[in-house]
């Protein structure tokens, strides 16, 4: 038998519990009911979904699993907001996650109570490791959600022809001027990737595709002090970016055209506004004079390559970026704009020496391709789904954004998306080769 985690451990791992599940009921305060029904695109999920699936999670792979007198809340609730794993069992469509009008909120909101309560006092007592895992693996995924339900509100009410604010509160005009972009050099040779052994416990917790760490050769590189603002990509635009098939990957153009992008993500063109150009924010639409120095974001992979070419650089890889975070700033510092600074949108970059902007703001694209590390395993049973399953046609992203968790980033976290993606807050820093 496994050993018991030891009970300190265990109240600790229960008042962060408590801290991440408050947190999501937080994120929902300022949504009506009906706001928690919508799904507006693909991607996307409702909230009161969210709010069910995560509470899923914690059911499915500890309850049920460890807990032998566990009584299920509601014996569909099994399949119905079963996400991707197939190895459980079917589950409905995801386009169709709207149309579940039942179980009605009042019915999802006592699901998470009890579950809540069947977790507190399931650590109660001595628990084992395997349990303790699972508990901090849902944990990462409940902070996963958070982010994705900022997203999916972010979307649904910008196609919501009210065009209402998340937040009523209007964003300050963000009127610091973004530092000159300027380049930190760096010459690893063979350096090693991914989750390191950590005795302080800073990164005590990290995903399967972290791992395992492993020996990689990187050429000297720079990477740009700060992230792409919107008056440099807006430069873009207005030199035709959109319209120039030499800077464009064959499928980003062909994508670029079927969809008719001519802008990133939420930028609209308005005679009202001296910059031509407005922004939909969770605070409501912004004139993009007000906050051309933040960062770019919701861009695809596509239009983050394009801007590179144009401006003669490229995209950093993974590896550049993990090992340039490594060694300048820490994850999650007191200068990161994440989600419990409450902007819920990029702020200008600092006049301070080095890198700027590694962690929050938006997520940067790499132009690394997501696959398993050398020796990757993906977890044993369903959780091994979690990742593995996704390592096709997936670019990887680094560094989290202005709705990511403080506690849930780290410089070795990898995320994923199809590099047609734009409703996440993604965005770009350059990078260039130097001469060995």
């Amino acid at each position: 038998m496994a050993p018991a985690a030891s009970l300190p451990a265990v109240t600790t791992l229960l008042t962060r519990y408590n801290a991440i599940r408050r947190a999501t009921t937080h994120l929902c305060a300022p949504l009506s009911p009906e706001d928690l029904m919508v799904q507006s695109c693909p991607e996307a999920s409702p909230v009161k979904w969210h709010l069910a699936h995560t509470t899923w999670f914690f059911e499915t792979f500890v309850l049920r699993e460890h807990v032998a007198a566990y009584k299920p809340f509601h014996p569909d609730f099994y399949w119905l907001f079963n996400s991707y794993y197939n190895s459980l069992g079917d589950m409905p469509e995801k386009k169709l996650r709207a149309s579940f009008s039942r179980p009605p909120l009042d019915a999802i909101l006592r699901y998470r109570a009890h579950v809540d309560a069947a977790i507190d006092r399931f650590l109660q007592q001595p628990v084992v490791e395997p349990a303790i895992q699972r508990i901090t693996l849902g944990l990462h995924h409940e902070q996963q959600h958070q982010e994705l339900i900022a997203t999916d509100i972010k979307h649904a009410f910008f196609t919501n022809p009210l065009h209402p604010a998340y937040l009523e509160a209007p964003q300050s005009k963000n009127e610091a001027i973004a530092p000159p972009l300027e380049w930190s050099s760096f010459s690893p040779g063979l350096t090693q990737i991914g989750l390191a052994t950590d005795p302080a416990g800073i990164y005590a917790f990290a995903f399967d595709n972290e791992t395992p760490r492993h020996p990689v050769y990187i050429a000297p590189f720079a990477l740009a002090n700060r992230l792409v603002t919107c008056s440099e990509y807006l430069a873009f635009i207005d030199q035709n970016g959109y319209e120039r098939p030499e800077l464009w990957l064959s499928e980003g153009w062909t994508t670029m055209r079927a969809e008719g992008w001519h802008a990133p993500l939420y930028w609209q063109r308005d005679s009202n506004t001296k910059s031509g150009w407005r922004i939909y924010t969770l605070h409501g639409f912004q004139p993009l004079e007000h906050i051309s120095e933040t960062p770019v974001c919701h861009l695809s992979y596509f239009e983050a390559d394009a801007y590179a070419r144009w401006t003669a650089h490229r995209l950093p890889t993974e590896f550049e970026w993990e090992y340039a975070a490594t060694h300048s700033v820490p994850a999650g510092g007191t200068q990161a704009n994440l989600l419990e600074s409450g902007n819920l949108h990029p702020i200008s970059a600092s006049h301070a020496p080095g890198l700027q902007q590694l962690f929050g703001d938006t997520w940067e694209w790499t132009q690394s391709g997501y696959t398993g590390y050398p020796g990757y395993k993906p977890l044993p049973g369903a959780l091994g789904e979690y990742n593995g399953k996704f390592m096709s046609s997936q670019v990887v992203l680094r560094g989290g954004s202005c709705v990511t968790p403080a506690t849930h980033i780290r410089p070795t976290y990898r995320n994923f998306f199809a590099p047609a993606t734009r409703w996440q807050f993604s965005g770009l820093r350059l990078a260039k080769d130097l001469s060995r």
